[in-house]
């Protein structure tokens, strides 16, 4: 369903049940659903004037047109789009949330999901995916949907990533431009390659910084692979274990090398998208030329090691901190670049 015939679909609906508002609880709250001229957008107003009213129910008691009515009623749900079981859900759902703001926001919410261009089945199931939605107001929603425009997600890549991970839309703006700041400057993004990353791997927003650079260095310096081809791959879709694992499994089977400082190795490297991009099974078969039985002991093994480098590591960090010399500055200044990815993973 396109934007425009989602709007209309919901002016619809409201221009509806302005016609019965004394006889159902269509109204949420004090919030009144008002088309604008511009693009077809609707929001929800903050006036208390009540329900939409035509010249011949002006008649209407004043206690029935100021009546604040605290949810949604089901008849409205279905005029919105919804089955009589999808309606339901949805009701269910604000009925849990009761003592948040799901009671004033739900409307605004529901007609956003509408306006952006999604179906009733996609709204319900981004809300049960991401019931924060409910609490959260238009205004909010409108920035933050605003910004990932601005970032270059377009329609069609803008309502897959809110299908695929609604949980952007309870990130604040200003969160996600500074990670879009530190993808450009720490690790040397382009803008069109973090657009890209934010549309193949949203979730990288509530990464943390630390493990972020960890595994944009590990596979940078002791992979050699550059950021376009990181990008192909979708790396941060797969956590530094996933990474490590399969890079060292090949490694040890002497299927892969570090680069040398030129870029170049003395065996042809599989390419990251190869190692990563394909289930377990084929990657043995295909890339490995393993059992699954050896990587499960590998797999095994590896995290034992890990374990010990990273207690042996704290180890000499605790140390390290007993001594105030300014030999530690320096080792620490040495430690920047490539030899970088080798700091401890924060826990």
């Amino acid at each position: 369903m396109g934007t425009r015939f989602a709007a209309s679909q919901v002016l619809r609906w409201t221009l509806r049940n302005a016609t019965h508002s004394v006889f159902g609880p269509l109204q949420f709250g004090r919030c009144q659903l008002q088309p604008l001229c511009a693009g077809g957008r609707l929001l929800c107003s903050s006036t208390s004037q009540g329900t939409l009213q035509s010249p011949q129910h002006t008649h209407e008691p004043h206690h029935l047109s100021r009546q604040p009515v605290t949810e949604l009623s089901l008849p409205s749900l279905v005029d919105m789009g919804f089955t009589d079981s999808q309606a339901e859900q949805i009701n269910d759902a604000t009925s849990k949330l009761r003592g948040t703001s799901a009671s004033k926001h739900a409307l605004s919410t529901l007609t956003t999901m509408f306006v952006l261009g999604l179906n009733p089945s996609s709204v319900l199931k981004i809300l049960e995916k991401c019931p924060e939605l409910y609490t959260i107001n238009e205004l909010q929603l409108q920035q933050r949907i605003g910004n990932m425009r601005k970032l270059g997600l377009v329609e069609g890549s803008l309502q897959r990533v809110v299908s695929h991970f609604p949980q952007i839309l309870t990130v604040p703006v200003k969160t996600v431009k500074h990670m879009v700041l530190f993808l450009r400057e720490k690790c040397q993004f382009t803008s069109q390659q973090v657009t890209d990353i934010l549309r193949d791997s949203p979730a990288v927003i509530l990464e943390d910084n630390e493990q972020l650079e960890y595994k944009f260095q590990y596979v940078y310096y002791r992979m050699g692979v550059k950021q376009a081809d990181m990008v192909k791959s979708r790396l941060f879709r797969y956590t530094l274990e996933e990474v490590r694992c399969r890079h060292c499994f090949l490694e040890r089977r002497g299927l892969y090398q570090t680069p040398d400082k030129k870029g170049q190795t003395t065996i042809i490297n599989s390419k990251l998208d190869s190692i990563l991009k394909i289930d377990l099974d084929t990657f043995l078969t295909d890339v490995a030329n393993g059992s699954a039985e050896e990587y499960e002991v590998f797999q095994r093994l590896m995290a034992r090691e890990w374990q010990e480098e990273e207690q042996l590591q704290g180890s000499i960090e605790a140390g390290s901190d007993d001594e105030e010399d300014e030999e530690d500055e320096e080792d620490d200044e040495e430690t920047s670049g490539k030899s970088a990815y080798r700091k401890r993973r924060k826990r």
